[in-house]
């Protein structure tokens, strides 16, 4: 493979994919298929382990597909779900460039394709390339806030806000309705949320009145304006508020989401 030739198994939608990330702002499509001339594509099964916490962290990752989470192993063997992680999503940069070890462990939660970044060849382009080491720190800075504003939100917002506001970010730039797909095993999904799994599925019940509705794995958003507004203010939906030709709920009156669970109210 050329420097400049994208890693094998990588479409065409991926690569733009990859140009949106805050890591390659900026940066040409030659420039970053050349940082990525190590990089492989690959195919991971649900379960599958990518590391583990303590061993030396010597890639990082973008999600083509899939889902990946990330989680902590107690001394009695429990796991707590940190993270997880759509398309889209990058994850284990900063451990990669310090050159340290991963601080917590990594698995697949849905069937995932994967974009395996090797760390030290990488890491010598980022030396050799200010702009890299600008867009490095301003991922690490986007995380930095999306967890900030994780935890202002438990606070003051309630789990169907939390809930629509984390289907916002999945939905594209500028879309009016988007279908998202959610792992099996929604449990990673309500846990970087801060929620039960069953008070997640009592949240999605409590957006169908903005037109969120689920079938399956698939996650509609029919409306997203009514869902935005939902999600930042609690505000319910106008009289116009949906396209009844594609089946969307009546708009009803919007109730609190009582579910008991210590969620924000």
């Amino acid at each position: 493979m050329a420097p400049t030739d994208p890693p094998a198994g990588l479409a065409a939608e991926d690569e733009a994919l990859l140009a949106a990330l805050p890591l390659f702002a900026g940066v040409t499509a030659e420039s970053r298929r050349a940082l990525l001339a190590h990089a492989a594509v690959h195919c991971r099964k649900r379960h599958t382990v990518l590391f583990l916490q303590g061993e030396p962290a010597r890639h990082f990752y973008v999600v083509l597909d899939g889902w990946a989470r990330l989680f902590r192993t107690s001394a009695d063997g429990r796991e707590t779900t940190v993270a997880a992680f759509a398309r889209g999503d990058s994850f284990a940069e900063a451990a990669s460039f310090a050159e340290g070890t991963y601080p917590v462990s990594a698995d697949i939660a849905e069937d995932a394709r994967l974009l395996t970044v090797p760390a030290a060849p990488f890491v010598g382009q980022l030396r050799r390339t200010p702009q890299l080491a600008v867009n490095m720190l301003a991922s690490m800075s986007r995380h930095l806030r999306g967890l900030v504003q994780e935890l202002e939100q438990r606070a003051v917002k309630s789990s169907a806000q939390r809930l629509g506001a984390f289907l916002l970010q999945r939905c594209p730039p500028k879309a009016r309705r988007a279908e998202i797909g959610f792992p099996a095993d929604k449990a990673p999904v309500a846990a970087r949320l801060g929620m039960r799994p069953e008070t997640l599925s009592r949240a999605l019940a409590a957006l169908r009145p903005v037109g969120v509705s689920v079938c399956g794995r698939r996650v509609t958003v029919s409306d997203v304006g009514s869902l935005r507004r939902y999600a930042e203010d609690g505000r319910p939906p106008g009289p116009r508020f949906l396209d009844r030709g594609q089946g969307a709920p009546a708009p009803q009156p919007l109730k609190p989401l009582a579910d008991g669970s210590g969620d924000a109210p």
